[in-house]
């Protein structure tokens, strides 16, 4: 495997490009904290000897910190470019693609408690290990956009068929069968949409392969049509030029068999019951006598220390093995229900809480403007204040969502929140950092303006202020924040 692995690498540098404008292993992006490193973690899974190698590394290389993204993968800042042999390493043990050609496309996402969720109709890591598989075997698809993304959805409770993604295979009952129906992403950050179409489990990967076979062949025309340089175009775009039923069409005739029709009106619509930062806290599995914990991360970062301290707990107690979140928070899985209460107050030891209206719960912040140029604000530091003064001063009953974004690209997080602080360039030099802010929905994907300009400095009073009216005045103790907010404005 490692003769493989360094005739496959012979085609890169002794160090990683520090070049991307999406950072992956083998081309990382250069911060103004340092170089930002992106591993693509198929369904967030992370096994605990996976844990000790990157803490390892952060603390030789890094600043002893690792963090978890918004579409579960794993990110770290080092002081240098990784070395060929680091990067050879991280292959190894299975932190890397085999294939570094396309270790840089985007993360597949299955939800955090597929194939122990009592609710699912179907297991989909299976799914996501083959079409991983296949990736790491298809170096052709190198050309396709790195924001190329896929994702497998069983039907469970935690759902995450509502993130932006170009391909969404959802599991649905129809006929007395199991089906993955058929979705595409039309829209930027929109969630994909159903197209009528429904896959049999066994066809899905040929399916998958062809879908993305089709979309290769556009991209290369369209590469070798205009500017060698130019950027890849994305799947939304060939289905804007092309329409849902060309490509379908496209993707049938190399197929050599139509896929079932299906009723969009009958399909299209969720059935499940949402409920929020169901992840966290103590939940029984559907494997009898086993639970997994959801551990709440503080703005996604650990350090190494409690990061390797979370894959020694998975080791000891649970199936070995992390599941990284969208949510930038963390399950240990398979936990005989004995022990549950021994792995949480090991947590807390790790100085983590589990508590899903812990202030850290739902509070989301991009890098802000020590980690990215486009920031505005210093979006990390204001959500720590927030977040200390919730713990001080406020009791949440349930989780309040507060997003933290220095700009308008919402990288930090692509669904609504409750509370939206979006930085912006400010106009008065008496308050160099400012925020506008949004709450609910609105007109607007981050709800609806509640103020212009908002002084960061300022910003926890807001917080205070908005909460403490929402928890005086809501109808009763179940109405939502969200719910609250758009009947009051």
């Amino acid at each position: 495997m490692r003769l493989l692995n360094v005739m496959i690498f012979l085609e890169f540098s002794q160090l990683q490009s520090t070049t991307a404008i999406c950072p992956s292993l083998f081309n990382a992006t250069s911060a103004q904290d340092g170089i930002l490193s992106r591993m693509r973690l198929p369904s967030g899974l992370i096994t605990s000897t996976q844990c000790e190698v990157v803490a390892n590394i952060t603390n030789q290389f890094g600043n002893s910190e690792v963090q978890i993204t918004n579409r579960a993968n794993l990110q770290i800042r080092t002081s240098q470019a990784l070395s060929s042999d680091t990067l050879l390493d991280l292959q190894d043990y299975g932190l890397a693609s085999s294939a570094a050609s396309t270790d840089g496309l985007r993360n597949i996402m299955a939800s955090p408690t597929a194939g122990i969720d009592p609710h699912a109709l179907i297991n989909t890591i299976p799914f996501v290990k083959q079409w991983n598989f296949y990736l790491a075997n298809h170096p052709e698809l190198e050309i396709l956009s790195n924001k190329f993304s896929v994702c497998f959805d069983g039907g469970e409770t935690i759902s995450l068929s509502d993130r932006p993604n170009d391909i969404c295979f959802v599991a649905v009952e129809f006929d007395h069968e199991i089906y993955f129906e058929l979705r595409l992403g039309r829209d930027h950050g929109d969630a994909p949409s159903a197209v009528g179409r429904l896959v049999y489990p066994q066809q899905t990967l040929e399916v998958l392969a062809t879908l993305a076979e089709v979309y290769r062949e556009y991209t290369e025309q369209k590469l070798n049509t205009t500017n060698h340089c130019a950027r890849p175009p994305r799947l939304r775009e060939m289905i804007g030029a092309w329409g849902v039923d060309r490509y379908l069409q496209l993707v049938e005739a190399k197929l050599g068999y139509s896929l079932r029709r299906s009723s969009l009106e009958l399909l299209s619509q969720e059935s499940r019951t949402r409920i929020a930062y169901h992840h966290l806290g103590i939940h029984s599995q559907r494997q009898l006598g086993l639970a997994y914990i959801g551990v709440v991360i503080p703005l996604g970062r650990l350090t190494a220390l409690q990061f390797q301290g979370l894959g020694d707990l998975a080791r000891q107690y649970g199936g070995g093995a992390l599941r990284l979140t969208p949510w930038q928070n963390v399950l240990i899985t398979d936990i005989a229900e004995a022990q549950v209460e021994q792995v949480a107050r090991e947590i807390n030891g790790l100085g983590l809480d589990i508590s899903a209206i812990h202030p850290y719960a739902a509070i989301a912040a991009c890098s802000g403007y020590h980690g990215c140029k486009s920031a505005h604000t210093d979006t990390q530091s204001d959500a720590k204040q927030v977040a200390a003064y919730l713990e001080n001063c406020i009791k949440l009953d349930q989780p309040i969502n507060i997003h933290f974004s220095g700009c308008d690209k919402s990288c930090a997080q692509h669904h609504p929140s409750d509370i939206a602080l979006v930085g912006i360039q400010a106009r008065d030099s008496n308050h160099p950092e400012v925020y506008r802010v949004y709450v609910g929905d609105g007109d607007t994907d981050f709800g609806k303006e509640l103020y212009s300009e908002y002084a960061a400095k300022d910003v926890a009073n807001l917080i205070d202020q908005l909460l403490k009216t929402y928890q005086n005045q809501r109808q009763n103790s179940t109405q939502t924040f969200r719910e609250f907010v758009n009947q009051q404005l």
